[in-house]
């Protein structure tokens, strides 16, 4: 394999693959829009394959566990950054009022939120809105960490990975995924500050921890772990 991919399974449906230059063996997410399957370079179609028969039970446990809450009236985001809630109107149709990372979702008197099609609409409408708030957000969050501790970066794109928080190329291109707005302010900080280290560092040896240590007071570690209770999708 010399590209990213997707497998079609019986069971599974569609399984993304994705080359990682630093990645040592393979890595597989449940997550709600699939299985996503991290694999090092020069990995063959066969043995992703091979794995996946191998895991096959594991990865069916893991995704019978794998239940995405309904968004329905009850269901909310509250995070520092962004912020969401459904309502009744009045209205046949929905509407959706966005404002300083503020939504809220107006729906129909009579909407069925079992509905699986409108699940996957009502996503749509979140992520979308995820996106225009971290574009709004990040770009300006990190060139100011960026002067403040002298740690140039060629460009910043926004996302929708939901396997990594942000990447950064030997060339100094940042990516960001949008589901960082979803996390507390320190997080964010944290992932930026990791991705501006790689701008000098590009590997994650010593050098890497002990600059990235220095970036957040002697806290990177533990931030780490304190990142790893989250996850880049919305629940």
């Amino acid at each position: 394999m010399t590209a990213d991919c997707l497998i079609e399974d019986k069971e599974f449906g569609t399984l993304m693959v994705r080359i990682n230059a630093r990645a040592r063996r393979f890595t597989f997410r449940v997550k709600g829009d699939g299985i996503h399957v991290t694999v090092p370079p020069r990995t063959s179609l066969a043995e992703v394959k091979r794995a996946v028969e191998e895991l096959r039970p594991r990865l069916r446990a893991a995704g019978q566990k794998r239940v995405r809450k309904l968004i329905d009236l009850d269901y909310r985001i509250d995070a520092e950054f962004f912020k969401l809630s459904l309502a009744v109107g009045r209205q046949e149709r929905f509407l959706a009022r966005s404002e300083s990372g503020r939504m809220q979702i107006i729906c129909p008197p009579d909407v069925d939120f079992a509905d699986r099609n409108l699940q996957v609409w009502l996503r749509k409408v979140i992520e979308e809105a995820l996106r225009r708030r971290a574009k709004a957000v990040l770009p300006p969050r990190l060139h100011a960490l960026s002067v403040k501790h002298g740690l140039p970066y060629k460009s910043v794109k926004i996302n929708s990975s939901s396997g990594r928080w942000g990447s950064c190329s030997a060339q100094g291109s940042i990516n960001l995924s949008y589901y960082l707005v979803l996390l507390p302010s320190h997080l964010v900080d944290y992932v930026l500050l990791h991705e501006l280290a790689h701008t000098r560092e590009m590997n994650h040896g010593e050098g890497f921890w002990t600059l990235l240590d220095r970036l957040t007071d002697g806290k990177a570690r533990g931030l780490r772990e304190e990142l790893r209770g989250y996850r880049t999708e919305i629940e």
